[in-house]
């Protein structure tokens, strides 16, 4: 190979090392000229220089040193190229090695100077980050100094953040309660304001309704006042019808002279409707019941009461309802079918023959009310001695009777009843109750005749205690 082809070979080499590293190459001093002076690089002059030698002896080889003009250099110098080139097959082979170890020797460069160039790389990425790292720990710093100060007056800062909290928290609560207060007041006023409101409605409604409510009771009233009089004038009718045809069928029926017995009980018998003169002169049913009811305690627990004269059956009715056995007897029977149209347990019977008929201590309780007045005062104590025989022991008696110690007794009410015989004392009751075994006997004073006469107010009390007290009495005792 020529020498001029290996020169321009080398030189190509060269070019292309200078294009591809156009700052040049890696100094004396083992440093890029371009990379950081912090990190220290491979030296690789010498290994160019070596390099560049070599290139020179790959030139020299198959040269021929030139001589001095002459025939005889000039004869030298043929004969040296004619040999060389005769030779030129020997050291081909040595050329081409030189040159595969000058490339290698230039590939060896190129990687050098990359890594080079990658250590500077690394560098100023090394760099970038050692003086972000610095920034970071110089804002760090800064960082502890600040906290160093706020660690110092933290106990301060608490203390004055606590004291601002509870004053928020005590101007927060205040304004909690005096927005409730205010609340509260609006809603005592709505409150206040709905009342009377509705109060206001209530009391307009109420007056209408009880103005006509009082109409129509007025209306009522004068309807049933209206009815109740053509009722009564219908029942008047037809228990006269009833009575006379009754008084017929009788009169033939017995033709004969009635015996002194049947005259001694019908003698006394009254001639109208006797169920109508008490519900006029005696008080209605209810009225009469309200009058018993102190009764109830002597009679409770009785198994067997007799109620002598029961009448309409208020005391039945009373003892119906306490749970107390009872049964009546009455002369009338219009009043015995009253009570056996209540359902109460009566019959028509003589209240001597009737106790006669009773074996002793059958019953444990006689009530007798409004019907000692209407005996003769001779038969008087032999009621009081069958009653008395009748019961049975602590069994209980109650009779009631119109007052004779009350003067207005006797303006008013006894001798309204015709069929009053005459008043019984009730010391003289009490008299006939001691002899034939009763004892424990007690006088309740009832009616007192003020309510029923306004006028006896005027009188003194102690005068009108004595004179015009109670209208009716009633005489308590147990069998001994």
């Amino acid at each position: 190979m020529e020498s001029t082809e290996l020169i321009a070979i080398l030189r190509e080499v060269r070019d292309r090392g200078r294009a591809r590293h156009p700052q040049g190459v890696p100094g004396g001093n083992g440093q890029s000229s371009a990379g950081p002076p912090e990190i220290a690089l491979a030296d690789l002059m010498p290994l160019v220089h070596a390099r560049d030698s070599a290139m020179g002896k790959v030139a020299a080889i198959g040269t021929v040193n030139p001589r001095k003009g002459g025939i005889a250099n000039a004869l030298v110098q043929g004969w040296k190229r004619l040999v060389a080139r005769v030779l030129d097959w020997h050291v081909r082979e040595q050329v081409e090695f030189n040159r595969k170890i000058v490339a290698c020797v230039d590939s060896t460069l190129e990687a050098l100077t990359e890594t080079n160039r990658a250590m500077v790389s690394l560098g100023s990425q090394l760099n970038g980050r050692i003086e972000e790292l610095g920034s970071r720990l110089t804002a760090e710093e800064k960082l502890g100094e600040e906290l160093k100060d706020i660690r110092s007056h933290w106990a301060d800062w608490r203390f004055e953040w606590e004291h601002k909290l509870q004053q928020n928290e005590v101007q927060f609560l205040r304004s909690v309660a005096d927005l409730q207060g205010a609340f509260q007041h609006r809603t005592n006023l709505m409150d206040a304001n709905y009342r009377d409101a509705v109060h206001a409605q209530h009391t307009d409604f109420t007056g209408a309704l009880a103005r006509s409510a009082l109409d129509i009771q007025q209306r009522m009233w004068a309807d049933m006042e209206r009815i109740r009089l053509e009722y009564e004038r219908l029942i008047y009718s037809e228990l006269r019808t009833i009575r006379q045809r009754t008084t017929v069928g009788y009169a033939l029926a017995c033709p004969e002279k009635p015996s002194e017995t049947t005259v001694g009980k019908l003698k006394h018998a009254p001639q109208f409707d006797y169920g109508r003169f008490a519900e006029r002169f005696r008080g209605t049913e209810e009225y009469v019941k309200s009058g018993q009811r102190f009764y109830l305690p002597h009679f409770a627990g009785c198994r067997s009461v007799l109620d002598i004269g029961c009448g309409r059956g208020e005391f039945l009715e009373m003892m119906r309802e306490a749970g107390v056995p009872a049964r009546g007897i009455d002369l009338s029977e219009e009043s015995v079918a009253l009570c056996r149209h209540k359902q109460l347990e009566a019959e028509t019977a003589d209240l001597f023959d009737y106790l006669t008929n009773l074996p002793e201590a059958a019953l444990d309780g006689i009530f007798c009310s409004q019907v000692v007045e209407h005996l003769p005062p001779e038969r008087l104590p032999e009621m009081i001695k069958l009653s008395a025989s009748r019961l049975s022991r602590n069994g209980v008696i109650a009779i009631e009777t119109p007052n004779p110690e009350c003067l207005a007794i006797f303006a008013t009410h006894f001798y309204l009843d015709p069929t009053h015989t005459r008043p019984v004392p009730h010391p003289l009751l009490a008299f006939y109750l001691e002899e034939f075994g009763i004892g424990n006997i007690e006088v309740r004073r009832l009616a007192p005749a003020r309510e029923s006469m306004a006028s006896l107010n005027s009188l003194p009390e102690e005068f009108r205690d004595a004179f015009f007290g109670s209208l009716d009495y009633a005489i308590l005792g147990r069998k001994l």
